[in-house]
Formats: C-alpha cells, sequence, structure tokens
C-alpha cells in the first residue's frame, strides 16, 4: 500500500506542534501500525530527519503503552484492540492516515507521539496497600469467594491503564480506568478493610489531576481495548457516596 501519513510532531512539552505529511509506499497489509511507523521512521533517517518519537513496548497489547489517536479513534479503527495489535489491512490503499497522541489536559505532550501518563500512577499509588497477610500462595478454597465476584473482580484487572477512556471522552473524564482499578480490590475479601479509604482517595487524586468530570456519555468503554464495562463506573459512584456518608458522620 501507498500511505499519506499525517503526524503530529513536538519537540517538547512547552513548545507548540503541528502536523506533518509523510508518504510512505510499500507497506504491508501484514504489518501492524506499529512495524509502519518503524518502517517511516527508517525511510526519515535515511533522509537524514529526526525519527517520530512513539511509545512502545510488550506489542503483545497487553501493557498499554502504544497509545495513539488514529484517525480520530483512541487505538484506531477496530473495537477491542491496541495500536500495537492494529493491522494495516483495516486501511486502504491511497488513504491518508491521521496519528497524533491522546489528548487530555493530564496528559500533556512529551514529545510528538508520547504524552506523560504519570497522573495514571498517582490515582493507583493513591489506593493504597490490602493490609491482609498474603504470604505465600494460598489455597484456592481458603478465602471463600463467589464466582460472580470473582469473574468481575477479574474483568476489572483486565484494565492496562492505556488510558483510550480518557482520550475518546469529551470531558477526558479517568472514572472507567479508576473505577475499575478500585473495584478488582473492592469486590474482594482481601481488599474490604481499606475499602472506603480507597475509593475517597482514589477519586480525590483523579479530581486533583485535572481529569474532567463523567457525564456518561459510554465512550470511554466504547474506545477501551479490554471492553471494560461501565458498571465499574456505576459501583464507584455507590462506593464513593457510602464511603462519604461514613466520613462525614465517623
Amino acid at each position: 500500500m501507498k500511505l499519506t501519513l499525517k503526524i503530529w510532531r513536538q519537540t517538547g512539552p512547552t513548545e507548540n506542534g503541528s502536523f506533518e505529511s509523510h508518504v510512505l509506499d510499500d507497506v504491508s497489509e501484514d504489518s501492524s501500525f506499529l512495524e509502519m511507523l518503524d518502517q517511516l521512521n527508517e525511510q526519515l533517517l535515511k533522509q537524514g530527519n529526526e525519527p517520530i518519537a512513539f511509545d512502545h513496548d510488550c506489542r503483545e497489547g497487553i501493557c498499554g503503552t502504544c497509545s495513539l489517536t488514529i484517525n480520530g479513534y483512541a487505538h484506531g479503527p477496530e473495537n477491542s484492540t491496541t495500536t500495537c495489535q492494529l493491522h494495516m489491512r483495516k486501511f486502504n490503499d491511497g488513504e491518508t492516515v491521521t496519528i497524533e497522541p491522546f489528548r487530555a489536559k493530564a496528559f500533556p505532550v512529551v514529545r510528538d507521539l508520547i504524552v506523560d501518563r504519570s497522573a495514571f500512577d498517582r490515582i493507583i499509588q493513591s489506593g493504597g496497600f490490602i493490609s491482609v497477610r498474603t504470604g505465600s500462595a494460598p489455597d484456592g478454597n481458603s478465602i471463600p469467594i463467589s464466582k460472580v465476584d470473582a469473574d468481575k473482580a477479574m474483568d476489572a484487572a483486565a484494565c492496562i491503564g492505556c488510558g483510550a477512556c480518557v482520550a475518546s471522552c469529551k470531558n477526558a473524564s479517568a472514572m472507567l480506568f479508576t473505577s475499575a482499578k478500585a473495584a478488582h480490590l473492592n469486590l474482594l475479601p482481601q481488599g474490604q478493610a481499606e475499602k472506603d479509604a480507597r475509593v475517597l482517595n482514589m477519586v480525590s487524586t483523579m479530581d486533583d489531576s485535572g481529569f474532567g468530570n463523567c457525564r456518561n456519555y459510554g465512550e470511554c468503554s466504547a474506545a477501551c481495548p479490554k471492553d471494560i464495562s461501565l458498571d465499574y463506573i456505576a459501583k464507584l459512584n455507590r462506593d464513593h457516596a457510602k464511603a462519604k456518608i461514613k466520613e462525614i458522620f465517623s
């Protein structure tokens, strides 16, 4: 395939950025999107130009590092897929592809397509730890957990923290991410002791980091590569309301 690539270039967080166009020929439809960017960078280096800076790590769809906005969609046009697992067969010969970083106040651009998502780290850190001593791996039946709760906790734990939910939300809300990270601990017996403090601290940190409010548009769940359900946002709202009431009357 022959593609025209409109790519966001920005030399630093305090600099103004702009789109830059490149024509890339002989792109295999079997290559991944990141392999296509590697091919473009090889072309730029041969021309004596600065390569495009973009984040990547596992290239297996499990780390969330490869977050890009492609033709206006977080991670691109294919559902339930990270950028690194998106293949060029999803695009057409001669197509113009627009590539830019995730856009959110809480995700400042570091360089080109790389954003600083350390706000997510701060939200997780504020959730603290569980005080239950786990020691070595316990016997599977030593802590009774219903299959329903175990399944819900496992689904929440599937969140890879890529930030697609924030990038796709009109308000740049991090509610889906925060609710998933809170729920996978709060649904299990080991997480009950710190449940209220965890919810209050994580929501407070989320607000302080500059994320917007949730308005239930549902774009976050639609863009999530791991299909995290909006149900977790509803659970976080309930848990937060209960924790706030307990805090007021304690």
